[in-house]
């Protein structure tokens, strides 16, 4: 069972006036396809009510109620956090009326210098000090991937696009100079999940 966080009058006010408005002024943009009103549990209050209340405001959208948060079963999709292996929700419990996403793995880092926010102290859930490296382990995550799509999972984020501060688990870095690993070679990885059959495969 979930546990929501205890908010004062004034700040659960405060959360419903911005979230209403998030979703007004982004409401015509295309390229958001799901709501998520609440991420990691990082002040998730009364998830049920949020969740609904976001799902009757804009019932053209997918709402994730907490992604990788305190689970509600609520929303269109249980979402499960996990880094760096790629895993998710156990599909027989939590599959039945939700999609099952694995919303955020992976974090490899590879800092390449010059191209950082600051020159030392990062850090990636896993660090490597080569393409090579990253690309090999990369790979490997990848690899996972048709295990779980047979388990019933639907989609899955990869951790994440750029560096971001301190990060540096980007498959760009933070000033967008360097590519860590080629548009090329994650094609040839990713193509392979969009085949019909490779979830199939042994």
């Amino acid at each position: 069972k979930a546990t929501d966080k205890q908010r004062t009058p004034e700040s659960e006010k405060i959360y419903k006036d911005e979230w209403n408005q998030i979703m007004e002024d982004l409401h015509n943009f295309p390229s958001i396809v799901v709501w998520v009103p609440f991420n990691e549990a990082w002040g998730q209050f009364k998830t049920k009510e949020i969740t609904e209340w976001t799902m009757q405001k804009d019932p053209s959208r997918l709402v994730n109620s907490a992604s990788g948060g305190n689970f509600e079963p609520v929303g269109h999709i249980m979402d499960l956090h996990n880094y760096p292996e790629p895993l998710m929700p156990d599909a027989s419990i939590y599959g039945a009326k939700q999609i099952v996403v694995l919303g955020e793995f992976g974090g490899l880092g590879l800092p390449i210098e010059s191209h950082t926010w600051q020159e030392k102290n990062n850090w990636g859930y896993q660090s490597f000090k080569s393409k090579a490296e990253l690309l090999k382990r990369y790979s490997e995550l990848m690899a996972a991937m048709p295990g779980l799509i047979k388990k019933g999972m639907s989609a899955a984020v990869y951790t994440q696009t750029t560096d971001v501060e301190v990060e540096t688990n980007g498959l760009m870095t933070y000033d967008r100079k360097e590519i860590k690993i080629s548009a090329a070679e994650l094609k040839a990885l990713h193509d392979k999940l969009y085949d019909p059959g490779f979830a199939r495969m042994p």
